[in-house]
């Protein structure tokens, strides 16, 4: 055999490098990870989450609701995008997630303020996130300290020196003691169907080319769509079954409230489960292998575990990223989910969630049947 031989390991060099070439698909995932997780640790995530959506209810107009709301905004947590005229509507806007705080100043703040009766001011938070309200509840504390130190003057000085001018009341609506499993466990259905239902699909199809059963659809009338169907109606009843089982954990093991629709939630994971499936059924008519396939699926489910608001809160990323976020059902889905199961969510406040999974679904199975038919050519 010899000593080493720097002609030979140049030749095996040189033969992994054009390897390396040709196979581009890898090349550009070896690449590609790590500028995603490099952009996305570095810009997108943030667990700091401020200019969070609050919905006011001004019951009693006055400089000094005006002066709270100010004191709100310029702490840096708060951002008021809605103005209600009744409690039921700031309700609904918590309800479906369009904001993440609703501020109460009730009817005679103001009179009862002067006489120095403290009157209390409501704040009622989304906690259904702890993660994302945590550092804006801490931001209130010093609130009713100095909010209304501008307009203290006159006959209203002596209200300075004792304790607070008014009372600030929080409630933390749907998860009150803060427990992380409540977020994090309903989140895991979307995650584990993710990650498998796109898997589990691609491998489907690249298995059947790689051992050369394709041959055999290519030789019956199948068509394409009948294939897509075929294939993908078995993992739904999987991923049913993983459904099941995170549910039965959740309640048993660690006492999440379900306050919703079981069959609400049952009509709308099909939805999610179908959107994954035919995610999985694109990159198998891309993927030349399995591994290919698995790299691709991993290219996939990187971003959606850190877009979506699974590991942070979605509203303390920058706008861009919220905005890609926005694009993955995965998304959508956590909010509907978190929302049947912790805030007893309806049809009519999910529905605004499931159209884009919808619309991702249409759009994946058009290109996953696009790409097939190339694939019979």
């Amino acid at each position: 055999m010899g000593g080493f031989s720097w002609n030979r390991f140049v030749a095996v060099l040189a033969k992994e490098f054009v390897q390396m070439r040709r196979d581009r698909l890898t090349f550009a995932m070896m690449v590609g990870v790590p500028i995603m997780q490099l952009v996305l640790f570095g810009f997108a995530i943030n667990s700091d989450p401020k200019n969070l959506r609050t919905a006011v209810l001004d019951a009693d107009p006055s400089v000094f609701s005006r002066s709270l709301v100010r004191a709100l905004e310029n702490s840096g947590y708060f951002r008021v995008t809605r103005v209600v005229a009744s409690y039921a509507e700031g309700g609904r806007l918590l309800d479906a997630g369009e904001v993440q705080f609703l501020v109460t100043v009730p009817e005679d703040f103001s009179r009862r303020l002067q006489r120095g009766e403290r009157p209390v001011l409501l704040v009622e938070a989304d906690a259904s996130d702890p993660a994302a309200t945590s550092n804006a509840l801490g931001a209130l504390l010093s609130l009713n300290q100095t909010a209304l130190d501008h307009d203290l003057k006159g006959a209203l000085a002596s209200l300075k020196p004792g304790p607070p001018a008014f009372e600030l009341r929080v409630q933390r609506r749907y998860n009150p003691e803060g427990v992380t499993q409540y977020n994090i466990v309903p989140g895991l259905i979307g995650v584990v169907l993710t990650m498998t239902m796109v898997m589990m699909t691609s491998l489907s199809m690249t298995r059947e080319r790689e051992r050369g059963t394709m041959e055999n659809l290519l030789a019956t009338p199948v068509r394409p769509i009948e294939v897509m169907a075929g294939k993908i109606f078995p993992f739904i009843i999987v991923g049913y079954v993983q459904v099941a089982i995170i549910l039965a954990a959740a309640h048993w093991l660690f006492a999440v409230p379900m306050v919703g629709s079981l069959v609400l939630l049952s009509v709308a994971s099909i939805l999610f489960i179908a959107a994954n499936l035919a995610v999985g059924f694109t990159f198998s008519t891309i993927a030349a292998n399995q591994l290919q396939a698995m790299q691709m699926g991993f290219f996939f489910f990187l971003p959606s575990i850190m877009l979506s608001g699974f590991m942070f809160p979605f509203r303390g990323m920058p706008e861009w990223a919220q905005w890609l976020g926005e694009i993955l059902p995965l998304t959508h889905f956590l909010r509907v989910v978190r929302g049947i199961l912790l805030k007893g969510n309806a049809a009519a406040e999910i529905f605004p969630e499931l159209w884009p999974i919808a619309a991702f679904l249409l759009a994946a199975a058009v290109i996953a049947l696009l790409r097939y038919r190339e694939t019979l050519d």
